[in-house]
């Protein structure tokens, strides 16, 4: 398995990195923080997905005859970021231009829950239209989508930007961040409150002096024309970016593999990578949104950038993992999702596995201090197959089983230490104190353990007679253990 597809299962309090926003667990994201006040400022689209089934050809073609099962319509565009925050219950005002005509009636619709500031775009409101049939796009059909010219601005939307929390600029290249009057709005706002600002190749620069922007990688190479690639690439374009456009930081982000924060500090610039966690994701359309939106609500809520960045990448992650666009539908409901992952990643590499003909193999324990036995074990139980799926004890369920001093490290950091070695995929934390349901939710091929007994003494053995999957038993290190490892560091404190 890739890393982009290893997954962490948490189960009570499993959660991420980075400030108390990259640990919140909801399908969309930020739902558990305070109500906040954010004006969204941008481009107002209207975003068609058509989904269906495709069987057959065009006798009048050699094109695909897409069956249609799903047309799907909501606010794209700055509208999206506003959808977002709306269902994450902010209080959110939209300012945006908007044409007179149906689509722009339908935008409206779609925005019950946020007050929209709209002054005329003097044009017909774009659309774009995704046809995808099951999980692939086959074409993307755009109407009214030329650049037009910068709109006029309304005092409204100037007046718009007082009083909030925080201002999102999701800058679609469609002329509303490069208005004049809106930029002189932006720029006195951000001296006293924080502005992240979501860029655009055909857009305008960020206005001087807010707090972060989030180009993604693509477009920071489009911006600066440095070469290279990865976190080498990205930590240069953030600082020539920073510098280019006078602003606090840069987070130039990188898919699955995170972000790169370059920000000033008094001793100079400052790059800090923050990796994102693993999920299994789909359809990427929002990611960039649903990140911009994050770190807005936790620069809000009183974080510094890289902590803010980190609660962004973790809420994008989580996004994806809930089914990215389709999770924001108005009849779609909640999937909870915990960062680093959820039980569903877990179940898409086994899955994914068992798809191509592979085998599942599982231990569990509470690896509380992981040591050179736990490595060897775990090593010896991936050899069995082609994944490895750790059950792996809650801190409840160590407290149930070891007393109250343990574990002496949280889950959340045994299921980091684990992902981070290369023989396991996955990790499913439970409560109970063992791990059969569990085992029932993924069904592994093999269940192996390390010890000086039988494969038929071990207690899963019942559990996983049930589906006919196997026991075994992985060779055993004698004199390695927690609590020796655990006596030995209390007697050198």
């Amino acid at each position: 398995m890739s890393g982009a597809q290893r997954a962490g299962a948490g189960g009570s309090g499993a959660g991420g990195s980075g400030a108390g926003g990259a640990q919140r667990a909801a399908a969309g994201g930020s739902g558990a923080a305070a109500r906040l006040r954010i004006a969204v400022v941008g481009d107002t689209l209207l975003d068609v997905d058509v989904s269906g089934t495709s069987e057959r050809l065009s006798p009048d073609a050699p094109v695909p005859v897409v069956d249609v099962r799903t047309d799907d319509r909501r606010a794209g565009g700055a509208g999206l970021v506003a959808t977002m925050l709306a269902k994450d219950g902010h209080d959110v005002t939209l300012v945006t231009v908007l044409g007179d005509d149906d689509h722009a009636t339908s935008i409206r619709g779609l925005l019950p829950d946020v007050r929209i500031v709209a002054g005329p775009s003097g044009v017909a409101t774009p659309v774009k239209t995704r046809v995808r049939v099951g999980d692939h796009a086959l074409v993307r059909i755009d109407e009214g989508c030329d650049t037009p010219p910068v709109p006029s601005v309304t005092d409204a939307m100037t007046a718009a930007l007082d009083g909030v929390d925080a201002v999102i600029v999701a800058d679609y290249g469609r002329g509303v961040a490069a208005a004049p009057e809106l930029r002189a709005a932006i720029a006195r706002v951000a001296a006293h409150t924080p502005v992240v600002w979501d860029p655009h190749p055909k857009g305008a620069d960020p206005v001087a002096g807010i707090a972060v922007a989030t180009p993604n990688a693509s477009e920071a190479r489009r911006f600066t024309s440095i070469g290279g690639e990865g976190v080498p690439f990205a930590t240069d374009a953030a600082a020539a970016l920073v510098a280019t456009w006078d602003i606090g930081a840069v987070a130039v982000t990188l898919g699955d593999r995170g972000a790169l924060v370059g920000r000033r500090t008094a001793r100079g610039m400052d790059s800090r990578f923050l990796p994102a966690p693993s999920v299994s994701a789909g359809d990427p359309c929002g990611a960039g949104d649903r990140l911009a939106a994050g770190v807005a609500v936790a620069l809000a809520g009183g974080a510094d950038v890289p902590d803010a960045v980190a609660a962004g990448v973790a809420d994008a992650s989580a996004y994806l993992a809930a089914g990215g666009v389709t999770s924001l539908l108005a009849d779609a409901a909640p999937t909870p999702v915990a960062v680093p992952g959820a039980d569903r990643d877990a179940l898409r590499i086994v899955y994914e596995v068992r798809s191509a003909g592979g085998t599942v193999v599982a231990t569990g324990g509470c690896f509380d201090l992981l040591h050179a036995g736990h490595a060897r074990t775990l090593s010896a139980a991936r050899a069995l197959g082609d994944c490895l799926v750790v059950c792996l004890n809650s801190d409840d369920s160590v407290r149930q089983l070891k007393g109250p001093e343990r574990p002496i490290m949280t889950q959340d950091d045994r299921v980091e230490l684990l992902l981070a070695l290369d023989c396991v995929d996955a990790v499913v934390v439970f409560d109970e104190t063992t791990p059969d349901e569990a085992l029932r939710r993924f069904r592994p091929d093999v269940w192996a353990k390390g010890g000086d007994y039988t494969a038929d003494e071990l207690p899963e053995a019942r559990t996983l007679a049930e589906w006919g999957g196997r026991v075994v038993t992985v060779p055993f290190h004698p004199g390695r253990s927690t609590t020796r490892l655990a006596s030995a560091l209390a007697a050198v404190g």
